[in-house]
């Protein structure tokens, strides 16, 4: 979710071409008033201090993760850092993949497509049910979500309902029939 003033700062974040304040005020300024969040930061330090400020701004749940490799997700490519603020306070644990029996996987296993119909592709392929590194990657992050969101008793719960969901179908065609939808708009 993009706030209508942070469109200004795009571009000039872009060109100074180093991560900035703006790089957090994306999570800060959500308009749709989400109070459950999954958000991801680019240095481990942020994560307990914005959790803190996601709390203070009405979230009810908000897991602020960082990944091994400055990655500003969760990652099957090594361990991952978690600030969590539930209940009004904030707790810090890492996870590693191999607790959830995910594999470890490399970073280039999961490059994405060289461009918007390749990256497209590359979801549908995943939400259709192909194997490998990228769907682990996928299912660790929705089982977050899922678990923040309230769905799951824990990311391994999570984790678990995200792959009910592509294994069922019922992802790619929840993706097939918003495509459809949204093609309406053109």
């Amino acid at each position: 979710a993009l706030h209508g003033a942070m469109k200004y700062a795009i571009g000039p974040r872009r060109e100074i071409g180093i991560r900035t304040v703006f790089n957090i005020l994306g999570p800060l300024t959500n308009p749709a008033g989400a109070n459950v969040q999954v958000v991801g930061v680019f240095s481990e330090k942020l994560i307990v201090p914005l959790a803190e400020v996601l709390g203070k701004l009405g979230a009810r749940r908000a897991l602020v993760v960082h990944g091994e490799g400055n990655l500003d997700e969760l990652t099957v490519t090594g361990t991952t850092s978690v600030a969590d603020f539930k209940e009004g306070r904030v707790s810090s644990y890492q996870i590693t993949p191999e607790e959830f029996g995910l594999t470890r996987a490399a970073i280039e296993d999961l490059q994405g497509g060289s461009d918007a119909a390749g990256s497209a592709r590359m979801m549908k392929d995943i939400l259709s049910g192909e194997l490998g590194p990228k769907r682990e990657m996928v299912l660790l992050n929705a089982g977050a979500a899922l678990m923040a969101a309230g769905k799951a008793k824990d990311i391994g719960g999570g984790i678990a309902l995200a792959a009910d969901c592509i294994d069922s179908g019922k992802a790619v065609n929840t993706l097939e029939s918003l495509v459809s939808y949204s093609q309406g708009f053109e």
